[in-house]
């Protein structure tokens, strides 16, 4: 049986990336629930947006076509009704809306549109034999509270299949690990048996679907709690329970813009259903489709790719990449890892050096169940290069470039080694074209930017470039705009990644809001390098801001808000700031009558090597500050633009403005110093010699002044004069006795060069000056002691007369 199969008009995920923070009590307005959490296509319904600061709410913005907002009125400072239609052919899914007030934007939030009838969920209903009862080819709402179970009971006739498939965490809206509903689901027979359970799975994350075939005519109930019991008022969910069709996979999983593609639309239960797809007219990095019969329509779609690259299906067998079949590049190799242990490999002629680009999508666009490894062997069937899941995404990515002439071979295979009819894939490779991708930076953390320019006033974004081979510069054109707001874009310069854009709201400009594009190409030698604008919205951070459910687009946000009480201005400097150098910017408001208000002034950000001091702020009922700015030994050499973000009290809390652009001149250092080890000791003058060369002409009178001597240290001659000629600059010190003695690492020579009223000022260190402690006088040597005479030796004694006795003895002994 052919079926159609409806597209969904949906528009594309992407990437991401922030302005700097802005005070923690700004006035960004935040939508915390909507009651209910979804519509019914072709009837007019009403929503209540639940938040903080939306009470000055005029607005809805919707990101695709297909839902008309009818009136938007506030009901009070948190709550604001909206009453708008979902048109009666736009496909079943989730679409993002974001509330738009006359002091900002709101974060996005997802909307359920389906075609069934919506039921609420009726208290109590925690009790198996006291369940909820309702119809099959319903939308029950419904809240998960703290170790909550809701049953609903469904009378099914032999044979008939019930599918029950939730909308919880991506409903949701948490970035704080807090209200997190994390669903379980199950359908159990009238013995109180689980036939079909889900937690998480392939195709809606950490939403679940399952389905049962009733085998006997009977009672069947369907349980919802979140899956560790956890629960709070605001965890909404929406259940789809019926007979509708739902498949899990469609193959091949994208086609070629504008064309009918043919695939396989492979249900829960197995089977296998032929269907017509018709593509939209342009590219799309994730389009939905979803499935209709007899039996009603998928509630929400399957993911497909719409680009410009040819199809090719695997052909069998392919398991072994030496004898892979051979096809051309570039293309999207599309197919199946059909069971366990399988292998697909796909072979493509290369010419060496050729730089090539395979990337994998599964489980992170076509929320396949495929936990994808890629390898890439060279014509020596050697492997050059693998990936699992690569870049943070969850499918792995190649960039090789060919080492030879010939065959070159790509195989895919499950990292665990699984398969089933639904293990599908698509590769697509092509050339390693430069490119680049362009976000803009997170205003707040894990919030996606957006931008609120001030009716008669200025507001600026930061928009970052991620290269991929290209390092020139960027220029950039934006499209849908707000009725009376200009962009002035300013190139991202080679090598860089960020530049601000910024935007003027005209003074007759009423409150409007939309959503704009940008685009950018290259320079003039490489304008075909092409790179456009994506966004990522963090719905759901887990533990440790771990990222579980996010939506992405293409278009970023915008309003006209209300008028700042003041006109600020940055004003343009006459001069450049050096490298090691330093300046003071001046910074002047014009107030509006009865505003007195302190205002405080930051960067929106620094130019490379740039600091700025962010602590200044103009004291109330004044009109000016100084902002000093200092350039560090390898600030980027040019102009740039400098924008300063102004923050006051506003009608709904702190509200902010930003300056128009200044370009600040960063250049080079004028002047070059070598600092000589100097010595000195204390109680003496001495001199320091410093070798100096002007680099290049310095446009005024320019002197030198020898700072960071240290105490007991003076000079008579602290400064010197500068003449182009000079080779040399000497200052004369004078040490104290009291000067603290040992090394002193602290000499610092500052170049002034006076230019009209401004000066140009260059800091260079630092230099050492030795203090040392004099030697002690020289004392004369004491005189030598005459040595006393020398004694003679005794003479020796007149020996003992014998007695007559020993006498008698010597003649005996002879």
């Amino acid at each position: 049986m052919n079926v159609p199969v409806v597209p969904l008009m949906a528009v594309a995920l992407a990437w991401c990336v922030g302005v700097a923070m802005p005070s923690a009590t700004a006035s960004f307005p935040v939508v915390r629930q909507l009651k209910p959490l979804g519509v019914v296509r072709g009837e007019e319904s009403t929503v209540t947006f639940i938040g903080d600061r939306v009470g000055d709410a005029h607005t809805v913005l919707v990101d695709v076509p297909g839902i008309e907002i009818i009136e938007v009125k506030a009901i009070d400072g948190k709550s604001v009704s909206v009453k708008l239609k979902a048109d009666a052919k736009l496909s079943p899914g989730l679409y993002p809306v974001r509330l738009v007030t006359k002091t900002g934007i709101s974060n996005l939030r997802l909307i359920g549109v389906g075609a069934m009838p919506i039921v609420q969920e009726v208290e109590p209903n925690n009790d198996f034999a006291a369940p909820q009862s309702i119809q099959l080819n319903h939308t029950v709402e419904g809240v998960v509270d703290r170790e909550d179970l809701d049953h609903y009971q469904i009378e099914l006739k032999a044979g008939q299949r019930l599918t029950a498939e939730i909308e919880g965490i991506r409903l949701g809206y948490s970035i704080n690990n807090q209200n997190i509903l994390d669903p379980y689901i199950a359908i159990l027979d009238e013995g109180r048996f689980e036939v079909a359970t889900s937690d998480d799975s392939s195709l809606l994350q950490q939403d679940g679907v399952c389905s049962f075939q009733a085998e006997k005519d009977g009672m069947y109930t369907v349980v919802v709690r979140d899956s560790a019991f956890g629960g709070s008022s605001i965890n909404g969910y929406r259940l789809h329970v019926g007979t509708f069709p739902r498949p899990v996979a469609a193959i091949p999983s994208g086609g070629v813009p504008g064309s009918v593609l043919k695939a396989n639309m492979v249900s829960i239960d197995g089977s296998v259903t032929e269907a017509s797809v018709q593509l939209p007219s342009e590219t799309a990095d994730q389009w939905g489709v979803v499935m209709e019969d007899e039996s009603g329509i998928s509630p929400s779609p399957n993911w497909i790719r719409v680009n410009d690259l040819p199809v090719v299906m695997e052909t069998e067998p392919n398991d072994v990449y030496t004898t892979a079949p051979m096809f051309e590049a570039p293309a999207a190799f599309c197919g199946v890892i059909e069971k366990e242990g399988d292998y697909d490999c796909f072979s493509f002629e290369c010419k060496k050096g050729q730089k090539f680009r395979v990337q994998c999508y599964a489980r992170n666009i076509l929320r396949s169940p495929l936990d994808a490894l890629l390898n890439v062997f060279g014509p020596d069937n050697k492997t050059i290069q693998s990936s699992d899941d690569a870049g943070g995404m969850m499918d792995p990515f190649i960039e090789f470039t060919a080492p030879a002439d010939g065959k070159h071979t790509i195989r895919i295979y499950d990292q665990l080694r699984g398969g089933s009819p639904i293990h599908h894939y698509r590769i697509e490779v092509t050339p390693a074209d430069p490119t680049f991708e362009l976000t803009l930076k997170e205003l707040r953390r894990d919030e996606a930017s957006v931008v609120s320019v001030p009716i008669g006033g200025y507001t600026a974004a930061m928009v970052t470039a991620t290269r991929k081979g290209y390092n020139g510069e960027i220029h950039m054109e934006l499209a849908g705009l707000p009725p009376g707001v200009t962009a002035t874009p300013y190139p991202v310069p080679s090598g860089r990644a960020e530049i601000p854009v910024l935007f003027t709201a005209a003074a007759d400009a009423s409150h409007a809001a939309s959503l704009f594009m940008i685009a950018g190409h290259g320079d003039e030698k490489n304008f075909s390098v092409m790179g456009k604008l994506s966004q990522q919205h963090k719905l759901m951070l887990g533990q440790n801001r771990r990222h579980m459910w996010s939506y992405d687009t293409q278009r970023a946000a915008m309003a006209v808000t209300e008028a700042a009480p003041f006109q600020i201005e940055l004003v343009q400097p006459a001069t450049p700031i050096l490298r090691s150098g330093s300046k003071d910017l001046m910074v002047r408001v014009t107030r509006n009558e009865g505003f007195e208000d302190e205002i405080r002034i930051r960067t929106l950000y620094n130019p490379p090597g740039i600091g700025v001091n962010n602590s200044r702020k103009i004291e109330k009922g004044k009109s000016e500050t100084l902002i000093p700015i200092t350039a560090n030994g390898s600030a980027a050499v040019g102009k740039w633009p400098l924008i300063l973000v102004a923050s006051y009290p506003g009608s709904n809390g702190t509200a902010e403005v930003t300056t128009p652009a200044i370009m600040l001149d960063v250049q080079e250092s004028l002047f070059k110093y070598e600092f000589p080890r100097t010595a000195a000791e204390t109680g003496t003058e001495a001199s320091v010699s410093i070798a100096m060369e002007v680099l290049r002409e310095h446009p005024g009178e320019a002197e030198v002044e020898l700072v960071g001597l240290p105490n007991g240290v003076t000079s008579t001659q602290g400064v010197q004069k500068i003449a182009a000629d000079t080779t040399t600059v000497t200052f004369p010190i004078t040490v104290a006795a009291d000067a603290k003695v040992g090394k002193h690492k602290t000499l610092v020579c500052i170049s002034r060069v006076k230019v009209g009223e401004e000066t140009i000022i260059q800091t260079t260190g630092t230099g050492e000056l030795r203090i040392d402690k004099p030697l002690p006088p020289k004392v004369d040597a004491p005189k030598a002691e005459p040595k006393p005479a020398e004694k003679k030796p005794a003479a020796p004694a007149a020996p003992k007369p014998l007695s007559r006795l020993e006498q008698l003895r010597q003649l005996k002994n002879q």
